[in-house]
């Protein structure tokens, strides 16, 4: 009995995944949300164990920044996010995912890069989410003890929270998802498994599949080395249906008529490396971006090769960034950054101002 209740939820899981009805560009939120609970916005802080480590950096930010707190109905806990509004009505929304850290520690794009700076003058409403390490930005189909419970960041960033945000800050339905590391990989599934929501997609240093040797290789190290969780919690046992659903490279069709930036360095040494650095630093010294951050950049560029044969093979074009040089380290997701924002523009209507 138990085998065939697996077996049929594995059906349904699939025809759900079949059924279901995608978005299309210029989608508003309210559309893919349904019926689902919307998250509730405050700009209130909650009582808090320990002071959040980007709070100071945010202080001295020379900006328009705002803290806001959003409670995940599916999660049931609050969520705080960076916000810097764009200056006028009707603009588009980018919404930037942090990597392993999930904004929680030290090393994030408000703390390791000057991303604030950069976006500051773009006028478009930027979205940062400070918390999800570990998680892949994804539904989890078991509770994560170690990471604070349940895991429905899916539902949380594309069902929960585009509603009241982009009501809050009046923007229009035009929206860019990007991250780095893990997050690139969250990024591309965020968007196959709900195609036309976003307009434009960033993925710097990523590892689309997952369903793959390397990909599940990737997945146990981030969530079960580092995370301490059994990575069959995310989404099953590889080759099951629902794990199939966020392979993002098995699922890249779904990417078509989507505009995106796809970055990765070598693996070799370069100039953000060097003792000279501003990237250096005691906890991330040469030897940890030379020989860590190497090796991981090496296998993230093969996952990026292959995604971009892929996509070459089906047809779908985007904008590619393969430096001779380059770690898996800060300086070359700022520079990727940078380097992104002539595509993101694109995506979001706003290319040339």
């Amino acid at each position: 009995m138990a085998r065939l209740a697996r077996s049929t939820a594995a059906l349904l899981t699939a025809a759900a995944l079949i059924t279901a009805t995608p978005a299309h560009a210029g989608t508003p939120a309210a559309a893919l949300a349904g019926n689902t609970p919307q998250a509730t916005l405050s700009t209130q802080a909650p009582e808090l164990e320990q002071r959040p480590l980007w709070r100071d950096k945010v202080a001295a930010f020379d900006g328009h920044i705002e803290e806001v707190w959003a409670h995940s109905p599916s999660m049931n806990r609050d969520i705080p996010l960076l916000v810097l509004p764009a200056k006028d009505p009707g603009r588009p929304t980018l919404y930037l995912l942090n990597g392993a850290d999930g904004g929680e520690g030290t090393l994030n794009w408000v703390l390791s890069t000057n991303a604030l700076d950069f976006y500051k003058d773009k006028n478009v409403n930027v979205v940062i989410p400070m918390a999800g390490r570990m998680s892949y930005y994804t539904d989890w189909e078991e509770p994560a003890n170690n990471l604070g419970g349940a895991q429905k960041w899916e539902t949380f960033l594309t069902k929960e929270l585009p509603g009241p945000i982009e009501k809050r800050y009046r923007a229009n339905d035009k929206r860019v998802i990007a991250g780095m590391s893990m997050s690139a990989t969250s990024s591309l599934q965020l968007a196959e498994r709900n195609p036309g929501f976003y307009d434009g997609v960033g993925s710097f240093s990523g590892c689309a599949e997952t369903n793959t040797n390397l990909g599940q290789f990737i997945i146990a190290a981030v969530v079960g080395l580092r995370g301490g969780e059994k990575p069959s919690n995310l989404w099953g046992k590889p080759g099951t249906p629902n794990y199939l659903a966020h392979d993002a490279l098995a699922n890249a069709d779904k990417l078509r008529g989507t505009r995106l930036f796809i970055s990765n360095g070598s693996g070799l040494a370069g100039k953000w490396d060097l003792w000279s650095s501003p990237f250096t630093t005691p906890e991330l010294d040469v030897r940890t971006h030379i020989v860590n951050g190497g090796l991981i950049e090496a296998v993230s560029n093969i996952c990026t090769h292959n995604l971009e044969a892929k996509l070459n093979s089906l047809g779908i074009p985007a904008t590619y960034d393969f430096s001779p040089n380059g770690t898996h380290s800060w300086g070359y997701w700022q520079d990727a950054l940078a380097k992104s924002w002539p595509t993101f523009a694109d995506a979001m209507g706003i290319a040339g101002e």
